[in-house]
């Protein structure tokens, strides 16, 4: 999926068929089922805002271009006014204004109104807590022997890491969670020597939950050596 930022509030990406149904999704879906295309697009939001850090938080106004060989994607947060009565997006030049009389809109503002007090306060304690944030990786293997080099190249589970491994179209994916508490320096070093092993996957833990198999719930290291000697 190749991605393009546009400005702080608007984002543009591009993804190919072939993408989609490497993610599990057939190409007729994202047009006729709602729900799997919707799992679709915030699947593709979670690898966005880990590439880009484009935090989703409110509104949104999507447009969706069809192409030859994919979709093109424009995504942009959007505002509401102080008096309830439009709704205003912003853009790299202006502001868009969408009209108060639109369905679609008339249930978004009522639905952020109901709940505005409680996103205020979400959103503070987002900034509040955004330096103490945990760093987190899936990593992809081509085969269970690469998982079990790794295990036993660390030989147990570090302090500091969560880790959940699993298991789908005869691939392997190890997520990693790094504690904000980690020092930043030990912290790279390790991702370094992980990358030694797997390389970078764009799948989400919400994907590989629905469509793979969990093989270890936590722990990887220690239980791939309990169960994989070299």
């Amino acid at each position: 999926m190749e991605i393009e930022r546009i400005n702080e509030n608007t984002i543009k990406f591009y993804i190919s068929y072939i993408d989609i149904e490497d993610r599990g999704f057939e190409r007729e879906e994202i047009w006729y089922d709602r729900e799997r295309s919707e799992q679709l697009f915030w699947q593709m939001m979670d690898e966005v805002n880990y590439k880009e850090d484009f935090n989703v938080d409110g509104p949104l106004w999507i447009q969706v271009q069809a192409m030859d060989k994919g979709l093109e994607i424009t995504v942009t947060k959007a505002q509401l006014s102080k008096n309830g009565e439009q709704l205003e997006l912003l853009t790299e030049d202006d502001s868009i204004e969408l009209p108060h009389n639109d369905e679609q809109l008339d249930k978004l503002l009522d639905d952020k109104a109901a709940d505005q007090t409680t996103n205020k306060q979400e959103k503070k304690r987002k900034e509040d807590k955004k330096e103490d944030e945990n760093l987190t990786l899936m990593l992809k293997f081509e085969s269970f022997e690469d998982v079990i080099q790794l295990s036993h190249y660390f030989k147990k589970d570090l302090a500091g890491i969560t880790t959940k491994l699993y298991a789908h179209r005869n691939k392997y994916y190890l997520f990693i969670e790094f504690s904000y508490e980690m020092n930043d320096e030990v912290q790279e070093n390790l991702i370094s020597q992980l990358f030694e092993f797997g390389e970078d996957s764009n799948y989400t833990t919400y994907y590989l939950e629905e469509y793979g198999k969990v093989i270890f719930e936590q722990d990887v290291f220690t239980a791939v050596q309990s169960y994989f000697s070299m």
